[in-house]
């Protein structure tokens, strides 16, 4: 006997695992209320490595240099800073999807000594490039 699963039933299934990827959304990127103590949000990053090198690329679109601090403290790589907010104070927030604010994003770096070789922004992500000492 071939079993099918209804159209209905996997429509509603899908409908389901949306509303449930939406709340999350919400969870996470919620602005804070009030003044930020702390990171309000944590960008993606990705982590590759080579015999030599570590290349890091954290996903940071609208962040300015000048408010982006990178540091090696002891094995955490530490990529903290600030997207501002684009619409004046006076505008009506109809929708906000994308993080603003404080953020900070750490990443446990493997065993070993590393130095910042290269940093910059290219196609709104930081790319960095860490060599093993």
């Amino acid at each position: 006997m071939n079993y099918r699963k209804s159209p209905d039933v996997t429509w509603a299934q899908a409908m389901n695992m949306l509303e449930q990827a939406d709340r999350l959304h919400r969870q996470f990127f919620q602005p804070r209320r009030g003044p930020a103590r702390g990171p309000t949000w944590e960008p993606p990053a990705d982590v590759f490595e080579t015999p030599t090198h570590l290349s890091v690329l954290v996903a940071l679109p609208g962040v300015a240099s000048d408010r982006l601090q990178v540091l090696i403290d002891g094995g955490t790589l530490l990529v903290v800073g600030e997207r501002p907010m684009p619409a004046p104070a006076s505008a009506h927030i109809r929708r906000i999807e994308i993080p603003y604010g404080r953020f900070e994003r750490r990443i446990e770096l493997p065993p070993g000594q590393f130095e910042i070789q290269e940093s910059s922004l290219a196609n709104g992500c930081l790319v960095l490039a860490l060599r093993k000492l």
